[in-house]
């Protein structure tokens, strides 16, 4: 990542104990790569990184944990790595000449003497730090936020679950009353053919005595696989009656055919039944 200016100075040279002068060598960066990674130097008290090209400064330069003296002098730094902010033993800083954004210009002040550098150090540490806040805030405020929309995500999927399950809910009902109107009206269809039989027979209670007591046997066979078909139709006419009628088929096209006939059949039967009692008291008069 880093490069010097192409002098060929060997900046491992630079390095004395825990002080390290990289001063007046033309580095666009910090020579990170030439120093074996440049902030695992956590040793170093004292940088002198002035007069050279420096546009920026690593992001994890906080790790220099023990830098109490740093010289920037005469750089092209604009702003500092929020990492700066962890240079708790940070003393003297210079930030003179870098054209630094307007509010941390303001912060650094002047570094004319030993008073005004310790000042620009202490300054630009709390700065920092407060830059360092309100970062951890934001990043908070949105760790919140997106807790919050998940825990929003999760009601809306409870909610969706919950209308589903009643929504089954609700279609089995449906289909288990449809069931029981179907039964009801089968069964009532049933009961009102053995309450037609019974008055048939208590109608005509001799009309089983007009019969010879014992017909042939073929002709008993046959006349009740007669009678076995005609219930079986009429109960099957009825039924289907029932269903066209209160069930939700009615509005099906062969609902709608068998409706119309015993509509028809029942104004016919009507219309003799008038005519019957219209002739009636004539015959009766003759």
């Amino acid at each position: 990542m880093a490069k010097s200016g192409g002098k060929g100075v060997n900046l491992k040279d630079k390095l004395e104990g825990n002080e390290l002068d990289l001063s007046l060598c033309d580095l666009n960066e910090v020579p990170v790569k030439e120093l074996s990674e440049f902030c695992s130097l956590t040793h170093l008290v004292k940088l002198d990184l002035s007069k050279n090209q420096l546009q920026q400064l690593p992001s994890d330069f906080g790790r220099l944990v023990n830098l109490q003296h740093l010289d920037l002098l005469n750089n092209r730094l604009v702003t500092l790595p929020v990492s700066f902010a962890q240079l708790k033993n940070l003393k003297w800083l210079d930030l003179k000449d870098n054209p630094l954004e307007a509010a941390l210009a303001k912060v650094a002040g002047d570094c004319l003497d030993e008073k005004q550098c310790k000042q620009a150090a202490t300054r630009v540490l709390q700065h920092m730090r407060a830059i360092q806040s309100e970062l951890d805030r934001e990043k908070e405020r949105k760790l919140q936020l997106e807790r919050e929309l998940e825990k929003k995500r999760e009601a809306e999927q409870r909610v969706r679950e919950a209308q589903e399950r009643e929504l089954r809910k609700r279609e089995k009902a449906e289909e288990k009353e449809r069931r029981r109107r179907e039964y009801d009206a089968m069964r009532a269809v049933k009961q009102e053919m053995a309450k037609q039989s019974r008055k048939e027979k208590d109608e005509n209670p001799k009309a089983s005595l007009s019969h010879p007591s014992h017909p042939p046997q073929h002709k008993r066979s046959w006349s009740r696989v007669l009678l076995k078909m005609l219930l079986f139709l009429l109960l099957g006419a009825l039924s289907t009656l029932a269903v066209c009628k209160v069930t939700e088929l009615q509005h099906q096209p062969v609902c709608v055919r068998v409706n119309m006939l015993y509509e028809e059949a029942l104004s016919l039967l009507q219309s003799r039944e008038i005519l019957r009692n219209v002739l009636q008291p004539n015959t009766q008069q003759s």
